[in-house]
């Protein structure tokens, strides 16, 4: 029986001991990494380039696979369903928060590890520029005075229907105590664009990005729903200077299955602070239209979390629950 016990605590200590050993030498191998959306996208795109990035830190191949499928929740699941050992990991998006409560999967941010969140792309106040003019809508408070007094006629343009752009129409009520109607576009933003920019509808709520063609063509921005003003549009103000809290973006970051070894993670949180200031990443997300919007593991945890409440609270308003 001794020899038995004395045997099994060897076993576990030499398990112990390998386990040390590979956190310390990780990564020895190519790592794969999940993308829940198809090839060419948004999120495809952000992703491939910042994992080249990140082979410059880690000295690894690291392979995207597009699992693709039900709005996202196929790839979403394959990440948290992953065997946690560090060399399976994915990116998670805005999408993930609204899951649960749509009744599409029982996943939460809860199911992994959070490891840095890489961008985002806020949601703007845009609005048709003669409309605006014929109506003394000059900034934010102007709007909201504006809808306060007609309650449900303004009609604001997202993208198709239950996707991050018309959710935003459901932020900015809950965050201003306005009533708007929220115009949903098939073919998406570009859509709803064209039609603000040609008077069919006051405005949209979807990114910069999408409305840029139509910015001083046709449409004004009113304010964007961030914390600082993006680079590529420096005379667009942000909701919060103008002393509205409104901050909504779709987004994107990188996340391990729940278990990863917390040397490992360290290491990957660690590769991620350098890759994000990578040159070649800052110039390919300048030149493709997107923010760089590096959080922390733990800022990005915290950041989810106020996710998980408050993306429901938005498909409410625009009766998507």
């Amino acid at each position: 029986m001794k020899k038995l016990l004395a045997l099994a605590v060897a076993l576990v200590l030499v398990m112990s001991l390998a386990t040390v050993a590979s956190a310390a030498e990780y990564p020895t191998k190519g790592i794969s990494v999940i993308c829940p959306w198809g090839a060419g996208g948004g999120t495809d795109a952000c992703l491939r380039a910042f994992c080249e990035a990140l082979n410059k830190q880690l000295g690894v191949t690291l392979t995207v696979d597009n699992l693709t499928g039900a709005s996202g929740v196929t790839g979403h699941e394959a990440i948290a369903d992953a065997d946690p050992d560090g060399y399976t990991m994915g990116m998670i998006t805005f999408e993930l928060a609204g899951y649960k409560a749509q009744e599409m999967s029982d996943y939460t941010y809860e199911n992994y590890d959070a490891i840095c969140r890489v961008n985002t792309d806020a949601a703007a106040i845009t609005v048709n520029t003669e409309w605006a003019a014929a109506n003394g809508i000059t900034d934010v408070a102007t709007f909201v005075e504006y809808c306060k007094a007609h309650p449900g006629e303004v009609m604001m343009g997202g993208s198709a229907a239950a996707s991050v752009w018309h959710i935003a129409g459901g932020y900015l009520m809950n965050a201003t105590g306005i009533e708007i109607k929220m115009i949903t576009y098939a073919d998406g933003a570009a859509g709803a664009v064209k039609a603000a920019a040609q008077g069919e509808i006051q405005g949209v709520t979807v990114s910069l990005a999408e409305a840029r063609a139509f910015i001083g063509n046709g449409l004004t921005v009113l304010g964007v729903m961030d914390s600082q003003r993006n680079p590529a549009f420096p005379d667009a103000p942000t909701c919060q200077e103008q002393g509205f809290d409104i901050i909504y973006a779709t987004q994107r970051g990188l996340a391990f299955p729940k278990g990863v070894d917390p040397e490992i993670r360290a290491k990957m949180e660690a590769a991620c602070a350098a890759a994000i200031e990578d040159p070649d990443f800052v110039e390919f997300m300048a030149n493709n239209g997107q923010t760089i919007s590096y959080m922390t593991a733990e800022e990005y945890t915290e950041f989810l979390a106020q996710a998980a409440q408050d993306v429901p609270k938005a498909m409410e308003a625009v009766d998507l629950l």
